[in-house]
């Protein structure tokens, strides 16, 4: 997804004990999903781990890891029932998803109620972020609003196959499961890569497992 040439832009690593390790994990389990190969996976996030305690997990350029979902979807799906909840994702997708790929950003997977995706640069990343928010909050459906919470964070995580890895995508995972309804949170390193003139931001108090405790957070939103 996304042009071609900004996705070589994003980290990809090659010939590295991981990356091997997951072409032939592929190729055993290719024939044989499941318990094989989530344990397979299970071994590969274990190896990350090791790695970036060492200091070799870190990618190579930067890159704007996006995660968002639904605030409230769980209870509203149990209420509505599966056509309406399904429907509903599919309207949420096609909403969410444009703002993305018109950035060139990937869609590096969907999550339920929610997606990850990843951006050459944090402005991209900020902006398709508030425009999913405004197109999700357009739809209505038996009742119930989508509200997006985003969460952003800039740094360099490992590629491994078509999934990125490591504390930065914790820190963006984590943000947005910290961001209130319709909100979009950034850590400082995002917040000092965008333009101060396009976006207001607002300091928020964030602690999370996984993440530096000095981690701040940012709500922002568009200059009015």
């Amino acid at each position: 997804m996304g042009d071609e040439k900004v996705l070589h832009r994003l980290p990809t690593a090659r010939g590295r004990p991981s990356d091997l390790a997951v072409r032939q994990l592929a190729a055993l389990t290719a024939d044989s999903p499941g318990v094989l190969g989530e344990l397979g996976l299970t071994v590969l996030q274990a190896w990350q781990r090791v790695s970036e305690a060492q200091g070799r997990g870190r990618g190579e350029v930067d890159v704007a890891v996006l995660f968002m979902d639904l605030a409230g979807f769980s209870s509203w799906a149990l209420e509505s029932g599966d056509e309406l909840a399904i429907r509903l994702l599919g309207e949420v997708s096609e909403a969410i998803e444009p703002p993305i790929l018109k950035r060139r950003g990937e869609v590096v997977k969907r999550l339920g109620d929610g997606l990850m995706g990843a951006f050459a640069d944090a402005p991209s990343a900020a902006e398709a972020a508030l425009e999913a928010g405004e197109r999700a909050a357009e739809i209505e459906l038996a009742g119930y609003t989508p509200r997006l919470r985003s969460g952003i964070h800039l740094g360099r995580p490992r590629k491994i196959g078509g999934d990125y890895f490591g504390v930065d995508v914790n820190i963006a995972a984590r943000l947005a499961e910290a961001a209130e309804p319709g909100e979009v949170l950034v850590s400082d390193r995002t917040l000092k890569a965008l333009d101060s003139d396009a976006i207001v931001a607002t300091r928020r108090s964030f602690k999370a497992k996984g993440a530096p405790a000095d981690l701040a957070a940012h709500a922002v939103r568009r200059q009015a």
